[in-house]
């Protein structure tokens, strides 16, 4: 991306209730989990106290990515478990697709015991 130009940018949010993605987790298991989070997805929200609130931040995150994406035109079919969000070294999160896409993608999670939030941004 040419800095000089100005970027195309899209906005993606979502809110996700977490009792929901804890039943689900609860309901299908692993088939579950693999078919929405990477193995690094998974291994991160099971080291934390309750990973149940991070499970629904990434959750939140990939269809806050996902609705940023398709509000720019984006025609093909996007898995949930295409789109990883990992962490950096500051616990920031990380969106890692798994396809290509031409532009930048970044997301901001957000929770409390009940919900999560996240808002995506993808500058084309």
């Amino acid at each position: 991306m040419n800095l000089m130009e100005t970027p195309d940018i899209y906005l993606g949010n979502d809110l996700v209730d977490i009792a929901r993605i804890d039943c689900s987790i609860k309901k299908f298991g692993q088939k579950f989990l693999d078919r929405i989070y990477s193995k690094s997805e998974q291994v991160y929200c099971m080291s934390k106290s309750k990973p149940e609130i991070h499970y629904a931040g990434r959750f939140a995150a990939k269809e806050a990515v996902i609705k940023a994406l398709k509000s720019s035109g984006h025609k093909p079919n996007i898995p949930f478990n295409s789109i990883e969000i990992l962490s950096g070294n500051s616990g920031e999160p990380i969106v890692k697709l798994n396809f290509t896409i031409n532009g930048l993608c970044r997301v901001s999670i957000s929770h409390i015991e009940s919900h999560a939030l996240a808002s995506a941004i993808y500058f084309k």
